[in-house]
């Protein structure tokens, strides 16, 4: 008897100003594992925002595959989103990402609130309208009192390493409930790819637990950090320059870009980006030495490997599509690079 496979295609669909995954299963026979061998698929576009009801055909065309640790026989299978003339949808921001040699290495740094749909609030809020002590004890903590929803995280650090991610770490951020988790690739498109794998797993680990996964960058008013998702990058200029003037330039690079960058970086990021809160000002640029108040921030390990590494741009928030992030970062710095 032949085997039967579950192929779970998701893709992003045209929900503003975050867009959303959706999925579908399709059942197939004898499958090889291998992503040339995922067949091209369909959907409602009018369904998800991406066409009207009367030509509402989008196609889904496999980019990525991974194993589905959740299912047997299961294979989770990214897909770009096409328009019925097999051209790139609008919101298909991958086919955007110019980078055809993967030149370009991203890591990326996902916060996020567990959230917890009875009391809208994140986990370890107390139930009854009161706030919890101030943010500090929850940061990298341990203890019932600190850390909320570990079982969560942890559950999904396994799936995604089973599923053959690349995930560099994990750990607890400055509010309750709030938690952060690190993916890299080498090709700019790919670590996109890696961030929207591990947020589909996410979801679908804290679905079973019936909590919700808050990203927007600000969901808490008051005195509480707000959730980023800093991208460090490097290319091969910058791993190999030897020369502090390289850095200085390809940081120069991005200040006349400032509203380019800030477009396609989150949602509401006025409300994180304020000066405080190790955070530079939504309409200001600067960059330094270890410096979390800047724009960009040269890293350490950077400046002791005779600079020989990357950078990081910590303004991109919890909600940017890694996608955007990762084209607007390459179109800015590819050109100082040559």
């Amino acid at each position: 008897m032949a085997t039967k496979h579950k192929l779970e295609y998701i893709w992003l669909d045209g929900t503003e100003p975050m867009q959303q995954i959706r999925c579908k299963t399709k059942i197939v026979e004898d499958f090889s594992g291998k992503l040339e061998d995922c067949p091209m698929w369909s959907f409602d576009g009018s369904s998800t925002n991406q066409a009207p009801g009367g030509s509402s055909d989008c196609l889904l065309k496999p980019v990525a595959i991974v194993v589905d640790p959740q299912r047997k026989n299961g294979y989770v299978v990214l897909c770009e989103v096409l328009n019925s003339d097999g051209t790139p949808h609008p919101s298909n921001a991958r086919a955007t990402i110019d980078d055809d040699d993967r030149d370009f290495w991203f890591g990326f740094e996902q916060e996020y609130f567990l959230w917890d749909p009875e009391t809208n609030k994140p986990l370890g809020f107390p139930a009854d309208g009161t706030d919890p002590r101030p943010q500090g004890p929850y940061y990298c903590s341990v203890g019932a009192n600190n850390a909320y929803g570990r079982e969560i995280i942890e559950e999904h650090l396994d799936v995604c390493l089973d599923a053959g991610l690349i995930v560099e770490g994990i750990n607890a951020e400055v509010a309750p409930g709030q938690w952060e988790f690190q993916t890299f690739d080498k090709g700019a498109a790919e670590a996109g790819d890696q961030v929207w794998l591990a947020r589909y797993f996410l979801e679908r680990v804290a679905e079973s637990y019936g909590v919700a996964v808050e990203y927007h960058c600000k969901p808490l008013v008051g005195d509480w950090n707000g959730s980023g998702m800093h991208a460090n990058f490097s290319n091969s200029f910058l791993r190999n320059s030897g020369n502090k003037a390289d850095y200085d330039k390809v940081c120069e690079a991005f200040r006349p870009y400032v509203k380019e960058h800030i477009a396609v970086y989150g949602h509401d990021n006025h409300l994180r980006l304020t000066g405080k809160h190790e955070t530079q000002s939504i309409d200001q640029f600067s960059f330094g030495i270890s410096d979390r108040g800047a724009s960009i921030r040269i890293p350490i390990a950077t400046v002791e490997r005779g600079w020989k590494g990357w950078l990081e741009d910590r303004r991109p928030n919890s909600a940017a599509d890694p996608y955007k992030v990762a084209a607007r970062i390459v179109k800015t710095v590819k050109p100082v690079s040559q």
